[in-house]
């Protein structure tokens, strides 16, 4: 699906900040079919990946060498300033104050209250991923948490967005965001099974078209699986890390027929 343009409120950007650009770009090149060309040294060498000419994703080094290697989901926003005060009131800490980069638009990174990060993007001549929900591209943007209560009063107070539990009395309650009547992220409890080491964070999945192929391909690429395939209503899903260790997830959707 082919995008030009995103609602204040809208994940419109992810990017993966690494270690080691050059090899993770390789990675996802030959896993997911993009175009990744060396970046502008004038912004970093930041590496705008595309997905057959459109823009998808991107690649970067890491901000700090006290940060391991993770993507971040960028929310789309009509004014960064307006937003950065919103976050700063309702209990957010700023990572990276707002900034202009270059006239592609304006951005900053928090984190939010129980301490997952995240970013905006104010757009200007970049308007976020140009193609998304297709084998290659972003599909879901999902928030896991330790605290899903403040969490939701949190981005709800800031984005306007609105907080659906499914199955609240169930073994394990799934909020939907919404802007409007569009679900445009996930948050879920973190599950008591993963180490306590691991912070709240939000996870970027990417749609694949064979998701066991693409598990055999993580292998052979140099990367690791770090949460086996489930079945679920929504698809096959799996979380793994390239050979860096940024951890992502990819889901093979379920097909008309199935």
């Amino acid at each position: 699906m082919e995008i030009d343009a995103y609602e204040h409120g809208v994940p419109s950007w992810v990017d993966v900040s690494t270690t080691n650009p050059a090899q993770v770009a390789e990675f996802f090149s030959a896993l997911f079919g993009w175009t990744c060309p060396e970046g502008d040294p004038d912004l970093g060498g930041y590496r705008s990946c595309s997905l057959d000419g459109r823009s998808v994703a991107g690649v970067t080094g890491l901000m700090s060498p006290d940060v391991p290697p993770s993507w971040a989901t960028y929310i789309n926003v009509d004014d960064a300033d307006a937003i950065a005060a919103l976050v700063a009131s309702h209990g957010g800490r700023v990572i990276a104050p707002v900034m202009d980069v270059a006239d592609l638009g304006r951005m900053a990174i928090f984190s939010d209250p129980v301490g997952a990060v995240f970013g905006i993007w104010q757009p200007r001549l970049h308007k976020g991923a140009e193609v998304v929900n297709e084998p290659g591209a972003v599909v879901w943007n999902e928030l896991m948490t330790t605290d899903t209560k403040a969490a939701a009063e949190f981005y709800t107070a800031v984005f306007g967005w609105t907080a659906t539990v499914n199955d609240p009395d169930g073994p394990m309650p799934y909020t939907e965001f919404k802007v409007g009547d569009r679900s445009i992220a996930g948050m879920l409890a973190k599950p008591a099974t993963l180490p306590a080491d691991v912070p709240p964070n939000w996870l970027v999945y990417f749609a694949v078209s064979n998701l066991d192929a693409t598990l055999t391909e993580v292998a052979r690429l140099g990367g690791s699986v770090l949460q086996p395939e489930v079945d679920m209503e929504y698809g096959r899903f799996a979380v793994i890390a390239d050979p860096t260790g940024a951890a992502v997830g990819v889901i093979q959707m379920p097909s008309e027929s199935d």
